[in-house]
C-alpha cells in the first residue's frame, strides 16, 4: 500500500504541475502571475521542494542508470501496445498523460526502491555515513 501511495503522490505532483487540462500550476501561473505573483512564487517553491524530495530520493536509490532502465521498460511496453494496435499515439493529450504516468512511475519506484529491495531480498538498506 505504501508503494502505491508513493506512486500516487508522484502522479499528483506531476499532474498538479502540468497536465493537458487547464487545471494545473503552469497554466494558472500564466493566467494569474501579474495579479497573484506572491502566491505563484509560494506555490512554485512548495512544488520545488516536493520535486527535490522525489528526485533526490530517486537518484540516490536507483541512480541515472535505473531511471533510464525504468523509462526504457515503460517505452518498450508502449511500443508493444502500439505494435499490437491497442494504443494510438496520435492524441496529444493522451501522450501527455502517458508521459506523466511514465515519469510518476519512475519517481514512485525511486522513492520506494529500498522498500522493494528489502521485501525481495530480506536485507535492509542503510545510508552510508561519510566521516
Amino acid at each position: 500500500m505504501g508503494i502505491l501511495l508513493r506512486w500516487l503522490g508522484a502522479f499528483v505532483l506531476l499532474s498538479l504541475t502540468f497536465n493537458p487540462t487547464r487545471w494545473n500550476y503552469v497554466t494558472w501561473v500564466q493566467e494569474n502571475f501579474s495579479s497573484q505573483m506572491a502566491l505563484s512564487v509560494f506555490l512554485g517553491l512548495i512544488l520545488g521542494v516536493a520535486y527535490m524530495v522525489y528526485v533526490v530520493a530517486t537518484l540516490r536509490s536507483i541512480g541515472a542508470f535505473g531511471i533510464i532502465l525504468v523509462a526504457a521498460i515503460f517505452g518498450a511496453g508502449l511500443w508493444v501496445l502500439h505494435d499490437w494496435g491497442l494504443l494510438s499515439l496520435e492524441n496529444r493529450n493522451l501522450n501527455l498523460w502517458i508521459g506523466i504516468l511514465a515519469l510518476s512511475l519512475i519517481l514512485g519506484i525511486g522513492l520506494s526502491w529500498s522498500i522493494l529491495r528489502q521485501k525481495l531480498s530480506g536485507q535492509a538498506s542503510v545510508d552510508e555515513i561519510e566521516g
